[in-house]
């Protein structure tokens, strides 16, 4: 890359780049990029490329390209990618294929590519998966969640860290990272779904609704958007730590209690109990908090906005004492333990046989 026939402006964008993965990745760990062919991924291994070159990562870096195999010329698409990535100094390329179960929807896809994703980075003895995750990702993932009526944690947005997953562009634009493909001289492939309003709700707000917000607020509207998340992540983090500090006040016991039964996927029946009184008096922006990860400490789904309200009103003594049925296999009860004194006691159980799910289904 000619420095030199860059324009200034341009330049400003792949420094921007450039100073996203400098500043956030530590330089002699090993990475896995995940990359589509799209300009976002491109960009980040044509950056993580330069740095290998320029000695400030000493760590190897393997590129992966998860081939979900749901639309024709993915094939194509894929070896495409690979040969970009090659090109652009990766260390190493890996191609999977991989069959998407369920339906095959976008949250199908998702989930299937994170672990195959991680099967690869455990394969390479990488410490960490990054994706191209940009801000203008960040703004849409912002707008979703206002629009949703979402809480703090889904305003939030999308963290630059979970697990093993680094995120290190939320900072960088998608003209950032166009600015850096065509200056390394690659063309990303765009996956026509992008192109599509019809395909998908995000595709709708990235095409339509983010322009129009632009167009009426001007071009700081999602800057703003972006800054509301890391303001709404900052309480986020702050509420989930007095939620696990209260969590510990209300449970009867440190984690939950293993119980005797048969077991599925390795996975054995769990029950915790929460002292009720102490849960119903805390705030509720700690008491939701508390309900939803004692939820997802037996096993279950992090509950619905509808099923988390079922549950503040189980705290609160109101209706029915249960049971509460919850994603993941997890009920919730209301259970007295004295006259004076009860609790909330969540149980995770394994998934049960074809014919028992069909018939708790029809109850």
């Amino acid at each position: 890359m000619n420095n030199e026939r860059i324009p200034p402006a341009e330049f400003r964008r792949i420094q921007r780049a450039r100073e996203a993965l400098r500043n956030r990745l530590p330089g002699g760990l090993n990475y896995v990029l995940a990359v589509s062919g799209g300009a976002d991924s491109l960009a980040l291994a044509a950056v993580c490329g330069q740095m290998r070159r320029d000695g400030d990562l000493t760590g190897q870096v393997t590129a992966a390209i998860v081939d979900h195999q749901l639309q024709s010329g993915s094939t194509e698409a894929a070896e495409g990618a690979a040969r970009a990535c090659r090109e652009l100094g990766v260390d190493r390329v890996v191609i999977r294929r991989i069959v998407v179960p369920g339906k095959g929807t976008e949250n199908d896809a998702r989930e299937a590519r994170y672990r195959e994703l991680e099967l690869v980075r455990q394969e390479v003895g990488a410490e960490f998966v990054l994706t191209a995750h940009t801000a203008n990702d960040q703004a849409e993932q912002v707008l979703l969640a206002l629009a949703r009526g979402s809480g703090t944690r889904a305003i939030a947005g999308i963290p630059d860290k979970r697990g093993r997953v680094l995120r290190p562009f939320l900072d960088v634009w998608r003209e950032d990272t166009e600015a850096v493909c065509e200056a390394y001289g690659v063309e990303p492939w765009e996956d026509p779904t992008n192109a599509d309003p019809e395909f998908a709700l995000r595709n709708k707000v990235r095409l339509e609704l983010l322009p129009e917000i632009t167009r009426i607020l001007g071009d700081g509207a999602l800057a703003n958007l972006v800054r509301t998340a890391a303001q709404a992540r900052h309480d986020a983090e702050h509420l989930d730590n007095e939620a696990q500090a209260a969590l510990q006040a209300c449970a009867l016991t440190e984690t939950p209690e293993v119980l005797e039964g048969p077991r599925a996927s390795g996975r054995a029946p769990m029950q915790w109990d929460l002292d009720r009184y102490l849960l119903k008096n805390a705030p509720q922006a700690i008491r939701t908090r508390v309900l939803r990860i004692a939820a997802q400490t037996v096993g279950g789904r992090a509950p619905t906005a509808e099923r988390t309200a079922a549950l503040e009103r189980l705290t609160a003594g109101e209706g029915s004492a249960g049971p509460i049925q919850l994603d993941g296999y997890v009920t919730a009860h209301r259970i007295k333990t004295t006259p004076d004194h009860s609790v909330i006691r969540f149980i995770g159980r394994p998934p049960a046989a074809a014919s028992d799910a069909s018939a708790a289904s029809d109850a």
